[in-house]
């Protein structure tokens, strides 16, 4: 339960006066409207049973925002600081308020400020617009905004968590909003382990405060929506992902489709077959007069030693490096904590990028790639495999990426991570693959590739021609962040969603 803010009124004597205030039901003051019910017929498409909140997709200043929480115990509508910044609302002014929100454990949270905003439920012929007000709120939440009392009245909204839906009169007609479970329970998981690290967190502040140590301020959390997939089979344990609510007739094509294509996937490091040097070829064009430096051997204890061994060997075996013997530059290995828990063995090229000049070809603009979305009905996101391994180094340039460990001295047959125009280079082969498709149905970030469809019936052709291209140049793709015939994904770190924000 939400409490506070401006809806009552902004001070103690507004508050008073609302609270002596007469209400008056007026005889005949409204025009009949529907009767709003709820019936077997509304349980259609819900999984039962379920104690799901019921969480909508509602449309607010020309955006279609996800995850909207339908809450009638809160006073105000919420729209959180992170939705609200990403909206473009230059046209709307920010007004303060002064009184704090409450929560149901007593947490009081100041608000940024309160916005008038349009509100849309519904579509087509059966939707309606109000203009509510939203209390700004700079607080992490597994939702985007928060529908409280006030919206409800003033749309004259029901709302049922039993039959995950809101209805709402149109007139004569009833107008409603159906709940999105498989959205609502990832916000609940969400909203628990962030309870959970929260409570873990000011549990060690009262232990540091104790001590007398240095007080930790609580990370930011950022939460984001994604749409219900599911995984395929199209070869004996190789799986795609792919959008679950597909027409039958688009998913079997699709399926057909991907496993005629199989072979653009990568399976394993053995799988890559190279990208011609012909075609591209990483140099690194050293600076004339730079001196060779050969860093002092690092020591790591056993337990790393023996991270770095095994993907040495997992690199040998794929033919990425080569021993070697009296390299003229030397570099040291590091190991980078992965999200996973476990260790990414990366080469400390700092030396070396010293010496090489920048190659200032220009990567595309990441907002112009987000906007080139408007308009199409379906969203591919796929992923090269260890994309830069693709590309080989130059001969020359190979003893220049020599790297030292435990086990001895080795050198890069291809192009690394950690190379100063390694992205420069990637991205001048995307844009000459993908000459004839680029802008119309491809966006390429380096070695991140979204494919987009403009109508769904020529949504096969166009991954065909994205297949047939990548096949042509070798580029192998990887299976486990590859996701087909979406409306919306990750992209650049950016969570897209056809036709508005997500």
């Amino acid at each position: 339960m939400i409490s506070g803010g401006s809806t009552d009124g902004d001070s103690n004597r507004a508050r008073k006066s609302r609270s002596r205030r007469e209400c008056l039901e007026v005889e005949g003051s409204r025009k009949s409207e529907a009767v709003i019910s709820f019936g077997p017929e509304d349980l259609r498409r819900v999984n039962l049973p379920h104690n799901d909140a019921l969480v909508i997709q509602a449309r607010v200043a020309n955006y279609d925002i996800l995850r909207v929480f339908v809450d009638s115990g809160s006073s105000v509508n919420v729209i959180f600081k992170d939705t609200f910044e990403q909206m473009d609302l230059q046209g709307y002014h920010l007004e303060t308020v002064e009184t704090a929100l409450f929560g149901f454990a007593g947490h009081v949270v100041y608000p940024e400020g309160e916005i008038i905003l349009p509100l849309t439920l519904g579509s087509h012929d059966l939707k309606r617009t109000v203009m509510t007000s939203f209390t700004m709120v700079d607080s992490p939440s597994s939702y985007n905004i928060i529908l409280g009392r006030p919206a409800m009245n003033e749309l004259r909204a029901v709302a049922s968590t039993y039959h995950q839906k809101i209805k709402f009169p149109v007139g004569a007609r009833v107008g409603e909003v159906r709940g999105d479970q498989p959205s609502s329970r990832k916000c609940y998981v969400e909203a628990v382990r962030a309870d959970q690290s929260r409570s873990k967190r000011e549990g060690k502040r009262a232990k540091i405060g104790e001590t007398g140590g240095r007080r930790v301020e609580e990370g930011e959390i950022h939460f984001v929506a994604e749409e219900e997939q599911e995984a395929v089979e199209i070869g004996p344990g190789q799986q795609i992902r792919v959008a679950r609510d597909l027409s039958m007739t688009i998913r079997v094509s699709l399926i057909k489709c991907l496993k005629t294509n199989i072979h653009v996937f990568a399976w394993s490091q053995q799988d890559l077959t190279g990208i011609s040097p012909f075609i591209s070829e990483h140099h690194l064009n050293i600076l004339p007069g730079s001196h060779p430096i050969k860093q002092k051997k690092s020591h790591f204890g056993p337990e790393k030693d023996k991270v770095i061994s095994e993907q040495v060997k997992e690199l040998l075996k794929a033919g990425h490096i080569r021993e070697i013997q009296f390299p003229t530059w030397l570099s040291n290995v590091v190991l980078v904590p992965k999200s996973t828990g476990k260790w990414r063995m990366c080469v400390d090229f700092r030396d070396l990028n010293k010496a090489c000049p920048k190659d200032h070809y220009p990567l595309p603009r990441i907002d112009q790639l987000v906007v080139s979305t408007s308009g199409y009905e379906l969203l591919s996101f796929m992923d090269a495999y260890q994309g830069y391994h693709q590309i080989p180094l130059a001969k020359n340039d190979q003893d220049k990426s020599s790297f030292v460990t435990s086990r001895g001295t080795f050198c890069y047959i291809v192009m690394p991570f950690g190379l100063k125009n390694a992205g420069a280079t990637y991205q001048r082969l995307m844009d000459k693959v993908f000459e004839k498709q680029l802008g119309r149905n491809v966006e390429v970030y380096v070695d991140d590739i979204m494919g987009k469809t403009r109508e769904v019936t020529t949504f096969i052709n166009d991954l065909e021609e994205t297949f047939a291209t990548l096949i042509q140049y070798g580029i192998k793709l990887n299976p486990a962040k590859c996701i087909f015939g979406v409306k919306s994904g990750k992209f650049l770190g950016l969570w897209l969603q056809i036709g508005g924000l997500r």
